[in-house]
């Protein structure tokens, strides 16, 4: 008998009001798209993003009510300004779990890669003592990230932000 294959890992597309929403999404390993990576001014956004959500099995997160009511099952009402709070709703759906994978650019979404020493001692930001880090790289970008205070930080807020 063969195990079940996994469920394959829920992937967003956001519009332009949730753009908090989407680097916390991206910083807790979800594939999020976002509207803001578009260019302004197009008149079919809307009409783009339900495309967009069909056709990439992606769900659909916006505080436009019109918009969620157009794309029905393919779209979530975010209802709430305070993006833990939004995270809540999220969690609360069933739609993502409570985590802190940091294996995404919370810029451009690119799925990070290990990064090589050649590019933790180029990044001026980087740590100078890099004692139990592991670093991470965006190609896409030339970001480098690791999980330090600002990681522990963000998941303790959503730790809190879960529990109230």
């Amino acid at each position: 008998m063969s195990p079940e294959p996994c469920p394959p890992e829920t992937r967003f597309i956001a519009d332009r009001m949730l753009g908090t929403l989407t680097r916390y999404l991206r910083f807790m390993g979800y594939d999020t798209i976002s509207a803001n990576g578009f260019r302004e001014g197009n008149s079919n956004e809307d009409t783009l993003l339900l495309e967009l959500a069909k056709n990439e099995h992606r769900i659909l997160l916006t505080k436009d009510h019109e918009l969620a009511r157009r794309g029905n099952d393919l779209a979530v009402l975010v209802t709430d300004g305070d993006v833990l709070t939004q995270v809540q709703q999220l969690v609360g759906l069933g739609l993502i779990e409570r985590r802190l994978l940091m294996s995404r650019c919370s810029l451009c979404n690119t799925v990070l890669r290990e990064a090589r020493e050649e590019e933790i001692g180029a990044a001026t930001y980087a740590p100078l003592d890099r004692t139990g880090y592991t670093f991470f790289w965006c190609e896409q970008c030339g970001k480098l990230y690791w999980n330090g205070s600002h990681g522990k930080s963000l998941l303790q807020r959503i730790d809190a932000g879960l529990k109230s």
